[in-house]
C-alpha cells in the first residue's frame, strides 16, 4: 500500500465524516430526514468500506473475511434505513 494511496483514502475519509457531521447537525423532517438518513448511511456505508479494505488490509486477504464483514456493514445500514424509515411513517 502506498502513502499517496492512504493519504487520498483518509482525506475520502475526513470529508465523508464532515459531510455526515454537516448533514446531522441540520434538523431535516418528513421527506428530507429520511434522504439525510439515507445519504448518512450510505456515506457509512462507504467509509466502512475504505477501512475495511485499506486500512484493515483485506483488500489482499481471505475473501470470506472480506466479504463477511462488507456484508455486515451492508445488512447494519439496510436494518437502521428501515428503522429510520419506519420511524418516518410512524410519526
Amino acid at each position: 500500500m502506498t502513502d499517496l494511496r492512504l493519504n487520498i483514502i483518509w482525506s475520502i475519509l475526513l470529508s465523508a465524516t464532515a459531510l455526515t457531521w454537516w448533514l446531522g447537525e441540520h434538523n431535516a423532517t418528513g421527506q428530507s430526514a429520511l434522504v439525510t438518513a439515507g445519504i448518512v448511511l450510505t456515506l457509512s456505508v462507504l467509509k466502512g468500506w475504505c477501512i475495511i479494505q485499506d486500512f484493515m488490509e483485506l483488500r489482499h486477504g481471505p475473501r470470506l473475511w472480506r466479504y463477511l464483514m462488507l456484508a455486515w456493514i451492508v445488512v447494519m445500514a439496510v436494518l437502521l434505513f428501515a428503522a429510520s424509515l419506519w420511524y418516518s411513517l410512524r410519526y
